[in-house]
This record gives C-alpha cells, structure tokens and sequence, in this order.
C-alpha cells in the first residue's frame, strides 16, 4: 500500500524530475552537441507533456482519487517506463537507441493501459445496471377490490 501511495505522490513531481535528469544525465555523460539538441528540442517537451498526460489519466480514476493509491499495473508500467527514461539518460552509444525504443513502447503500453483502466471504472457496474434495469409486467395481475360501507 505505501508502495503504490508513494506512486500516486511521485507521478506530478516526475515530470518535473524526469526531464531535469535527461539535462543532467547529458552533462554527466558528456554527449554532444546534437544529443544536447535532441533532449532540448524533442526529450525534455515530451517527456515533461507525456508524464503530466499519464498523471491525468491515472488520477482521473475515481478509485485513485478515492483511496490515494495507484493500481499495480499502473506501479509496474509508469516505473518501468520511469526506468527506461532514466537508463536514456545516460547517452549509452551502445544501448541509446534499443532504450529510446524501449521507452517510447513502454509509453504507449501505459497510456493505453491507463485509458483502459478510466474506462472501465467509467463505466456502469452490473450490480447498478441490475438495479436500475426497467420493470418487468409481470404475466398476469391481480386486482383486488374493497368496499367499505360507508355507515361503518
């Protein structure tokens, strides 16, 4: 349970941290000039736009909502994509591109596993459905009839 709160609280502040790293992690890896380009032009924009959309889409939920917890599949995608990210940071020559990939995959698992998700909870439960399923006439009808004296 701490596990996936902890989830829940680190989803806005990592698509602030996120980007941030790939700035640093381009310093520390001493990458050049074009690989400074890239996390300028293309890195930093859609990671920082693509985490605040998965953030949305994850604490739209009104079960997250209600008990500040993500799911587990939401804990297993956003933190192997979370890793993904960081392992790009660090401007491998050699597995730059296979982690890129890797990571832009990852992302659209998530995304779409987090639109699934919405709309499954969005969704009208059976037990509401039974409940508020229309009346059924039954086969036949009794009617029962009363007079009343009206001196009694």
């Amino acid at each position: 349970m701490a596990l996936r709160r902890g989830f829940f609280f680190w989803l806005l502040p990592s698509a602030v941290v996120l980007p941030l790293w790939l700035v640093v992690g381009w310093i520390v890896s001493d990458a050049g000039g074009w690989a400074l380009a890239w996390v300028l032009i293309m890195a930093i924009p859609s990671v920082l736009i693509g985490q605040l959309i998965l953030t949305l889409l994850i604490r739209s939920r009104g079960t997250v909502r209600h008990t500040r917890t993500v799911s587990w599949w939401d804990v297993a995608g956003v933190g192997v994509w979370h890793i993904l990210t960081i392992a790009v940071g660090f401007f491998s020559e050699v597995w730059f591109w296979p982690l890129l990939i890797a990571a832009t995959l990852v992302y659209l698992a998530v995304f779409w596993l987090s639109l699934r998700q919405l709309f499954q909870e969005a969704r009208p439960s059976v037990i509401l459905r039974r409940y508020t399923a229309p009346a059924q006439t039954p086969d036949r009808v009794v009617v029962v009839e009363e007079h009343r004296d009206p001196l009694t």
